[in-house]
């Protein structure tokens, strides 16, 4: 089981304890977070595709730490002008795990099934 979330305004291929890298998000270290925002979703070949996103679907994911990405160096120079300017940048990242992935109707089906078992049990 995969899916296409969008994390960030960036899109990611994700499945079940994937880690993954993303533009740096407002949670603390070790909180879960979800994403509601799932755009295609794959169950073993039962694919949903959102029109932009898939209703009641979604991705859980645990923050395991926020760090710093490679050093990129820019450069800009005008040949014969005397020129130069040199700039570097690293940007702030997230890694993410991913702890699981909710189809459309998975949550209703499960508190439907302990119902009837509260039912089944008067």
């Amino acid at each position: 089981m995969y899916a296409i979330v969008e994390i960030a305004g960036q899109q990611f291929k994700v499945s079940k304890d994937l880690k993954v890298y993303v533009h740096r998000l407002d949670a603390k270290e070790g909180d879960a977070i979800s994403f509601a925002k799932v755009l295609l979703l794959d169950d073993n070949g039962n694919v949903t595709i959102g029109a932009p996103a898939i209703e009641g679907a979604s991705v859980e994911a645990k923050v395991l730490q926020h760090l710093k990405g490679e050093k990129v160096i820019v450069f800009k120079k005008k040949r014969r002008k005397g020129y130069k300017k040199k700039n570097g940048h690293r940007q702030s990242l997230t890694q993410i795990q991913i702890s699981g992935i909710t189809g459309a109707g998975a949550a209703p089906k499960k508190k439907a099934a302990a119902k009837k078992a509260e039912a089944t049990e008067e």
